[in-house]
């Protein structure tokens, strides 16, 4: 048993041992011992003092060993280590250590996949890309021209089949979109020396990477299991990473970033405040060539304009009548998103934009398929398939945790809409900063500095702009087919700058002063109401009663001054427990003073 037990307390670290219980002493020539009462006729019981301790400790430990942590191989240290290697976090380790840091700062990234090529497709508003643009060059860390792989000068929707819209009605809207190359911003956003040789262009980030992950899982605000995994303390954090090949690194960091996407396993979501589950975006797209061999205008693929982005399409004409099929799409909508590329390739995808629910990636892969037989579109080739989950909404993350959660590990995709990479990247800016301003501090506190990047992520302002979203989004989910081309035909009704302010949604995207203040947000909300058919402007009254009543203050915050601003994430200094130091010294010396009391209670010592 001593020898197992030895194996034991040698596989744990030293910061686990910090938290391990200190061996039982055992003095082996007294382990026998009997209790016999002087008055008692009961048989002796006998007790093996050593055995009995022994097994208990053995029992617990073996307990632990199921959960032990490995033994690191190698130690490194950092300013920040920002887990993940997705678009957020590239983005904010690129800012963290911009050249407008004066390479003050070291900044590790950590991600076992950091090789593996971005999926998504991901689309821009072409006036959000260049805010985005302009942020990173005040950074000293500008974005190249090859980020944009396709520029559409206009965005077409279809809505018809509703409120006397006829089917083959489209709505143009004279804002440019954007396709980004994700590989281009990949590249970008990485060092130089990590840029892969058969891609082209150079990366002009200045962090430093490690192909490895973190093996922890919180159970508890800044707690987490394995015990000693991930440790925390008055000047910073200590974090196993583990690489696919097994090799362990502790890292030891003043800050830790968690960037690991929106099911993330060390950053809580706060359940202290009441919240809506997330609802989910479902895609099944394709990037695929098509036959234009028989077309009668090249200039089209079916409806759809090559020289437009087509955002939404809604209709559902491509189902039979009466069928089992329209019913389940009138039901649970889905609309098609369209970007023509360079000549006959075309990136088609079939989209729920919100339900609870998910609605099924078959479900959606099947109706692409009709739509594409009806609109007598055929695909000659697939280059590409894509799987689409994104949750939106949701709680935000817990307040008081150690680990900064950032992207979609703070829940920062739009609820309404599903957009994220640019609200991401914008946010990357702020939170840079307020990293930056808090490691810049003599007397570092790593509290105070997550603290200063939540709040810079979830302002009590930005809260309440996210409340109304969240409303959004739940309004949308009960909406059928119906509800939704009413909805979104008064939506781009409005002027460009109320939708165009909403759509993406975050501090320095442009439109966004047209919704972050609650006047700003009502004035948008009767607007909205006004160009709305009155079938679908009285249900979204009702739910605007019903949601309040429903789920309280959240909606009614947003949108009027009465009830102030939502909590935010401020640093807030803890008080020291010292009680009332005045009773405790008078108490201290009267004890002194005293010819009965010899010893002066512990409480009453000075700290």
């Amino acid at each position: 048993m001593i020898a197992a037990f030895t194996a034991t307390v040698a596989l744990l670290t030293p910061s686990t041992l910090a938290f391990a219980p200190a061996p039982a002493r055992c003095n082996t020539a007294t382990s026998k011992n009997s209790i016999l009462s002087s008055q008692s006729t009961l048989t002796p019981i006998t007790i093996t003092t050593r055995s009995t301790i022994l097994s208990k400790r053995t029992a617990l430990f073996a307990q632990s060993d199921a959960e032990s942590v490995p033994v690191p191989t190698s130690n490194d240290s950092c300013d920040v280590l920002v887990l993940g290697s997705g678009p957020a976090a590239r983005s904010i380790a690129t800012l963290l250590a911009s050249p407008s840091s004066n390479g003050s700062f070291d900044i590790l990234l950590a991600d076992s996949n950091y090789d593996r090529r971005w999926a998504p497709n991901y689309g821009v508003w072409q006036d959000e890309w260049q805010a985005i643009e302009q942020l990173y060059s005040s950074f000293k860390q500008p974005l190249g021209a090859s980020c944009i792989d396709r520029l559409w000068e206009v965005t077409d929707c279809f809505f018809g089949g509703s409120f006397d819209i006829p089917v083959e009605n489209r709505v143009r809207l004279d804002r440019p979109y954007c396709r980004i190359d994700r590989d281009a911003l990949r590249r970008q956003l990485s060092p130089k020396d990590e840029v892969e040789v058969k891609n082209d262009g150079d990366g002009n980030a200045n962090y430093r990477v490690i192909r490895s992950n973190h093996i922890s899982k919180a159970t508890a605000v800044n707690i987490y299991s394995p015990a000693g995994s991930m440790v925390h303390d008055d000047s910073g954090s200590t974090v196993l990473l583990q690489s696919k090949d097994g090799d362990v690194t502790q890292v030891r960091a003043k800050l830790i970033v968690d960037c690991t996407g929106h099911e993330s396993r060390i950053v809580l979501k706060d359940d202290r405040v009441k919240s809506i589950p997330p609802g989910f975006q479902i895609a099944y797209g394709v990037l695929a060539k098509v036959d234009e061999s028989n077309i009668p205008d090249s200039d089209y693929a079916g409806p759809y304009y090559k020289e437009a982005m087509t955002l939404f399409d809604y209709r559902t004409d491509h189902f039979p009548e009466g069928s089992n099929e329209l019913s389940k799409a009138e039901k649970a909508p889905t609309f098609m998103y369209a970007m023509p590329l360079n000549d006959n390739r075309i990136f088609f995808e079939e989209t729920s934009l919100v339900a609870r629910p998910a609605l099924s990636f078959q479900e959606c892969k099947e109706r692409y398929l009709t739509r594409m037989e009806h609109l007598g579109i055929t695909i000659t080739e697939i280059e590409e398939e894509e799987f689409c989950y994104i949750p939106m909404g949701g709680p935000l993350p817990a307040k008081d945790q150690r680990v900064v959660g950032f992207g979609g590990a703070a829940a920062m995709v739009h609820p309404s809409t599903g957009y994220h990479l640019c609200r991401a990247m914008m946010a990357s800016g702020s939170v840079a900063e307020a990293i930056r301003k808090e490691l810049a501090n003599k007397n570092f506190n790593p509290d105070r500095a997550a603290a200063s990047a939540y709040n810079a992520i979830w302002s009590p302002t930005n809260i309440a702009q996210r409340n109304f979203a969240v409303f959004g989004g739940e309004l949308l989910m009960k909406q059928n087919v119906e509800g939704l081309r009413g909805f979104f035909d008064g939506f781009f009704k409005l002027p460009l700058e109320f939708w165009g302010g909403f759509l993406a949604g975050w501090p320095g995207l442009p439109n966004n002063e047209n919704h972050e203040t609650w006047w700003a947000r009502l004035k948008f909300g009767l607007s909205f109401v006004s160009k709305l058919p009155p079938q679908v402007a009285l249900d979204m009254l009702a739910s605007i009663a019903m949601y309040s009543i429903t789920e309280g203050v959240p909606l009614p915050q947003s949108v009027t001054p009465l009830l102030g601003l939502p909590d935010g994430y401020e640093y807030k200094e803890k008080n020291a427990a010292v009680g009332d130091v005045a009773a405790k010294a008078e108490a201290k010396k009267m004890i002194m003073e005293s010819k009965v009391e010899k010893f002066v209670p512990v409480a009453f010592e000075q700290k």
